[in-house]
């Protein structure tokens, strides 16, 4: 059900031009981040972010193309407060459709979809598999339509781009019960990332999408890898949650289940203390006991920093190991993608990673790598490499706003396709 794209006749009132804008809503537990973007030109007119919600420092940074930025205070303000001044800041634009990511779609949603009732209910039913992320994106949803009552809203779930992956690779090794009656598997995340950079990477490669395999590596302060099979995702590193997998900012990715037990007996801890400093004072800030930043890690190990150059050889390692297995999912690797904050602007972190991955014959050319291949196509390898190697800068609010320009005028072609 969830799955089928509805239509969208003119009779709805709904059908704009295709140089209408599209609103971009990424709703956090105390924040709502926003872009408007052209659907024609596929440019950002202008974006933004509420920050601090419900406290006295609430505020909303603006910034327009070529001016500068903007900020002014919203004190106090709710999600529905925020997407008010929101509303001012745009009000000078036609608004078309509205886009939302919403997190967690677990097993109802394959793709995006236009919000409607029924939409709302099977997102608050994954409230229990998403309880810190999903409130939020119904936080803001709910107040964008309040603001915005006649126009399409479209959901966009980062887990939808991973309901193609087969039971091999989402089932874990527990009592098939607890699937059954609870849902518990591995759903994935970043999913919207994955697909832009995948895409983009076909398109840049020239090669057809339905033969072609990658491997894409989302490095931010959350991060996952994807192994994309023919233009579908087959594996991918987080699971039930976003704290399976990589070493990242603050999570802790991977570790043995047993250890909540030694914790809790060791250290008195309760569960909820020990997967609140799994998810928040792990990963790099953990190890470094510096910072969860990696240009922050990287200066300090060059001072002689012992903790931030183990945090970063940590990372890496487990990176590469990372992507070695999910290669089981697939017949070859055409290319390995690197995206997000780190992966499309820490030379060093992409050069690491590769030493780590000799068995695949890296051949990295230092010059591309160091301008982040932006003068070779993305290619940060060299021609006598046996693995080809980019740097694809992810967009996910572009990915959103295609979504929503898809259910907005079935006949519109953005200028990628």
């Amino acid at each position: 059900m969830f799955g089928m794209t509805p239509s969208i006749s003119p009779a709805d009132g709904r059908r704009e031009s295709a140089d209408s804008a599209v609103l971009v809503i990424n709703s956090g537990s105390s924040s709502l981040k926003f872009s408007l973007i052209d659907g024609s030109r596929e440019a950002v007119l202008v974006q933004g972010l509420a920050e601090a919600l419900g406290s006295a420092d609430a505020a909303l940074h603006v910034a327009r193309p070529d001016q500068a930025k903007e900020t002014r205070a919203i004190p106090g303000a709710h999600h529905s407060q925020a997407m008010a001044a929101v509303l001012e800041v745009i009000e000078e634009f036609h608004v078309a459709a509205v886009g939302h990511r919403v997190v967690h779609g677990g097993e109802a949603f394959s793709e995006s979809v236009l919000i409607e009732r029924e939409t709302l209910a099977a997102i608050r039913a994954c409230v229990p598999l998403a309880p810190l992320h999903n409130p939020a994106n119904l936080a803001g949803i709910e107040a964008a339509m309040e603001r915005f009552p006649t126009l399409p809203h479209v959901a966009v779930f980062d887990t939808a781009f991973h309901q193609t992956m087969p039971p091999q690779a989402f089932h874990y090794a527990l009592p098939h019960a607890l699937y059954e009656n609870h849902r518990v598997r591995r759903y994935g995340f970043h999913g919207t990332s994955h697909r832009f950079v995948s895409t983009e990477a076909t398109r840049l490669l020239g090669r057809d999408p339905a033969n072609l395999q990658l491997i894409t590596a989302h490095l931010g302060n959350g991060c996952s890898a994807c192994a994309v099979k023919n233009g579908h995702s087959v594996d991918t590193t987080m699971g039930f949650t976003p704290l399976e997998g990589l070493v990242m900012g603050t999570r802790s990715g991977d570790i043995d289940p047993n250890l909540h037990e030694f914790l809790a007996n060791t250290l008195g801890k309760s569960l909820g203390e020990i997967t609140a400093m799994l998810n928040r004072e792990s990963g790099l800030l953990g190890i470094s006991g510096l910072s969860n930043d990696m240009r922050t890690l990287a200066a300090a190990a060059e001072t002689g920093h012992v903790r931030a150059g183990l945090a970063i050889d940590i990372f890496c390692y487990r990176l590469a190991k990372g992507l070695l297995g999910l290669a089981a999912g697939l017949d070859r690797i055409d290319a390995l993608v690197f995206t997000g904050g780190i992966g499309e602007h820490s030379a060093a972190v992409r050069a690491k990673t590769l030493s780590h991955l000799q068995i695949l014959h890296p051949v990295i050319d230092a010059e591309h790598n160091r301008i982040h291949g932006r003068d070779s196509d993305g290619r940060i390898t060299a021609s006598t490499s046996g693995l080809l190697t980019l740097v694809v800068p992810t967009n996910e609010e572009l990915v959103i706003a295609r979504e929503a320009m898809r259910f907005l005028a079935p006949s519109f072609t953005s200028p990628s396709s």
